[in-house]
């Protein structure tokens, strides 16, 4: 029986676009070598703790499942899904091969296992209960046979998953539930965010500038959208430092000719900041590298992480625009 599981890229989905490119998924732990030969748990464990000593027992045993699991359990023609927050989608793919130790993905990750994608599936395409289960913080884990399903419709149809409210079962034992418990309201957080309109969206940019110490001119609606905010603290532009920022929400990835053609119209004082709902293309990310004027390009995921660090000095205007609650969990020392 075919299994389904999620191989996180990284945090931020640093290695989305490698395991892409590689059709291949890779985890970390590279220091303790190749495991082509070791076939149980719990010799492992031992070379996890041979190789760093100064880890407690519980991180060694986390390390060992993870790296059991990816070696020993995971079957040719299991389902694999990764993430990219960026962007927020899934890719869906089929395990096509054994186990190797390999740099093609990443010198730090060389645990790999061959894969054929197969597509992605927006994150919106998916139910509140789908997407809850798939919020776990765990670099590997084991995905139910209902959310593997949803996934596989979604992938199928394009449509969103119309289904009753399930029980999230497919938790991993070994992480910090209250980590998870942040990581999971910060992707619901990027859906509500998400879901804002384009001017909702915009104005919600200004608001994280203003917290900032900024004064904003926020441009109206219309065809011509190069600079849809300018941010400086005389709130004219007169004064530096003078931001110019464009916001695109949609779902597709800037690329590098959208990134020129924001430079394009800058002037050699002002500073630069892109955000795109979307996300970025690896060449788009480049361009803005090597742009003549200091430029920050900003995503979904960058943007909700400035939006929480701000958030009690947001204006009332732009917390109703995301209403939030703050909760209490334990602190442990």
């Amino acid at each position: 029986m075919t299994k389904s599981w999620m191989v996180r890229a990284e945090r931020n989905g640093r290695l989305f676009d490698a395991f892409k490119e590689q059709s291949a998924v890779a985890i970390g732990w590279g220091a303790v070598g190749d495991l082509g030969q070791v076939k149980n748990r719990k010799a492992i464990a031992d070379k996890v703790a041979a190789t760093w000593p100064e880890i407690k027992p519980q991180g060694v045993a986390m390390a060992a499942g993870q790296l059991h699991r990816f070696v020993n359990e995971i079957g040719v023609g299991d389902m694999i899904v990764t993430y990219d927050p960026s962007r927020r989608v899934y890719l869906l793919g089929e395990i096509t091969g054994a186990y190797r130790f390999d740099q093609i993905v990443d010198p730090a990750d060389p645990h790999v296992r061959p894969v054929r994608w197969e597509g992605e599936v927006s994150r919106d395409l998916l139910s509140v209960d789908s997407r809850n289960s798939l919020g776990s913080i765990s670099t590997l884990f084991r995905i139910s046979s209902e959310v593997a399903g949803e996934l596989k419709q979604a992938l199928a149809s394009g449509e969103p998953i119309k289904v009753e409210p399930l029980l999230a079962n497919a938790q991993a034992a070994e992480e910090d539930v209250f980590e998870s418990m942040a990581s999971r309201a910060h992707e619901f957080i990027k859906d509500r965010v998400n879901a804002l309109s384009w001017e909702d969206m915009q104005d919600l940019v200004a608001g994280v500038l203003r917290s900032l110490g900024y004064k904003t001119r926020v441009s109206d609606a219309g065809p011509d959208r190069g600079k849809d905010i300018v941010a400086s603290p005389d709130g004219f532009g007169f004064e530096s430092p003078r931001i110019v920022v464009e916001v695109k929400h949609r779902k597709g990835a800037m690329g590098a000719p959208d990134v020129r053609s924001f430079l394009g119209g800058r002037h050699p004082q002002d500073k630069g900041l892109y955000v795109s709902t979307g996300g970025f293309t690896r060449e788009a990310r480049y361009e803005a590298e090597r742009a003549n004027i200091p430029l920050a390009l900003m995503d979904l995921d960058e943007l909700v992480k400035s939006l929480l660090e701000q958030y009690d000095k947001l204006d009332l205007e732009t917390q109703q625009l995301v209403p939030l609650k703050r909760i209490f969990v334990p602190a442990w020392s």
